[in-house]
């Protein structure tokens, strides 16, 4: 269940060792501060002309180390993931681009053009497939790259492994098995194309971390003389699944058959490395008639599969994976709009954008809801919450049974505001949060009435 501001600050960073309990309480607060009205400037959420002098205070503080704030924000999605059987790990990376001219000089590249400057930042988020629950922030790294290397891919072949910039996938999971040890057993990392490396993919068989790895390329394979694709393109069908694709922009909402294919197969290892040969099972999923469609993946685990329904499983993990960049569109843009702050120095920035980064998880759980179908609304909202809504929206005799998500998703999006002239069904983040805003503050006034009766 979504936990009022304070209550969530204090779990999310209560812990949080910067040196002086002071600057603890401020985090506390100022994280409770932003998670009420996310992707607003400080000036316009601050409650009193101290409470922002305080606030600023503690974002240009040197002495508040940003990865202090996010190692306690981490300790508590360990504590979390110990409630769940299974665990997906979902990765990927982003660009954070920054536009205006307040922290250029502190920036790197971050496109080819050289446009804007920023950082890059890649993240994990837990998902718990089982009970549809975004569980949290698991890691997340940031860096800039140095101006003066633009342009140098060239040199890409002759730098070692570990100062490459796709060494980040072992780094995070490394870091992530530190934090969850004995945990990792029930995780499986979910990555993109971008994780088809070579050596991440020797670490994760070497340390027996579960994986579903997109493959980017067709790689050279033991069986037969033909490469990978090649291979896959001619196993018999196992079997056939079928989706909806929604619609969106000028793409019409359709629905497609997909084949489903699985084998076991041995990855050589590449001209230029040095290592062995990489055992894996193989999952194809692809519009066989229509080899363009955005929907043709090739799958690479280590999770057992030897039948369709092994198949399908791992199928509909790499499913998730969508959830990892909405997340980042949430802590982008949508949600708490990092890429609009106007700090004086990357370190304020990062500050900054280090607590929305826990903020945005929070987010992401509400816009999830209506992902969670037929699941009680309670999961979200606490009894007293979601009658008030009903009695709010519905204006009605409450029912005999709880609503579900669903309703909640709906009818809280409406009261924040939601006309859905679309008709796709979908909310933005803002107004779902609009309307969870305005579901406290109704919560808050039924509350003090009820105090105010008591004492009466």
């Amino acid at each position: 269940m979504l936990e009022n501001a304070t209550v969530w600050a204090e779990k999310q960073f209560g812990k949080t060792n910067l040196g002086d309990p002071r600057r603890t309480n401020r985090l506390v607060k100022l994280a409770a501060t932003i998670a009420n009205e996310p992707g607003k400037p400080l000036v316009n959420i601050t409650q009193s002309p101290a409470d922002m002098e305080g606030a600023y205070r503690f974002i240009r503080n040197d002495h508040v180390e940003p990865n202090a704030i996010a190692d306690a924000g981490f300790q508590a999605t360990v504590e979390q993931a110990q409630e769940h059987e299974l665990l997906l790990a979902l990765e990927d990376t982003t660009n954070i681009v920054y536009s205006h001219r307040s922290v250029r000089d502190d920036l790197g590249h971050v496109n080819q053009g050289n446009r804007h400057r920023g950082m890059l930042a890649h993240s994990i988020l837990l998902f718990a497939p089982q009970s549809s629950k975004v569980v949290g922030l698991i890691e997340q790294s940031r860096w800039t790259r140095d101006i003066t290397t633009r342009g140098k891919r060239r040199l890409h072949a002759q730098t070692p492994y570990q100062e490459k910039e796709g060494y980040k996938w072992e780094s995070a999971s490394r870091n992530m098995a530190d934090r969850l040890q004995s945990k990792m057993l029930d995780v499986i990392s979910v990555c993109d194309r971008e994780a088809d490396i070579y050596e991440y993919l020797e670490y994760k068989l070497d340390s027996q971390q579960r994986f579903i790895v997109r493959s980017m390329q067709s790689r050279h394979i033991e069986e037969g003389e033909n490469k990978l694709y090649a291979f896959a393109s001619e196993l018999q069908s196992a079997g056939q699944k079928q989706v909806h694709i929604a619609q969106k922009g000028g793409r019409k909402a359709r629905c497609a058959t997909l084949d489903i294919v699985f084998t076991p197969v041995t990855l050589k290892v590449p001209s230029n490395k040095q290592g062995k040969s990489l055992p894996v099972y193989y999952v194809g999923c692809s519009e066989r008639e229509n080899p363009d469609s955005e929907l043709n993946w090739h799958l690479l685990t280590n999770e057992p599969v030897h039948s369709k329904e092994d198949a399908l499983k791992v199928v509909s993990h790499y499913e998730y994976r969508w959830l990892v960049e909405e997340y980042h569109k949430v802590w982008k843009s949508d949600g708490t709009d990092i890429e609009s702050l106007r700090l004086q120095s990357k370190d304020n920035v990062e500050r900054l954008v280090t607590i929305n980064g826990f903020v945005a998880t929070r987010i992401l759980q509400l816009k999830f809801t209506n992902e969670q179908g037929h699941a009680s609304c309670e999961q979200v909202l606490s009894p007293t919450a979601w009658k008030l809504l009903w009695l709010k929206r519905m204006k009605s005799q409450l029912p005999d049974s709880v609503p579900n998500m669903s309703w909640a998703y709906q009818e809280l999006a409406k009261l924040g505001g939601w006309k859905d002239t679309k008709r796709t069904g979908r909310a933005s983040v803002k107004v779902l949060w609009q309307g969870w805003f305005k579901l406290q503050t109704i919560l808050e006034g039924y509350e003090l009435a009820k105090s105010l009766e008591s004492n009466l």
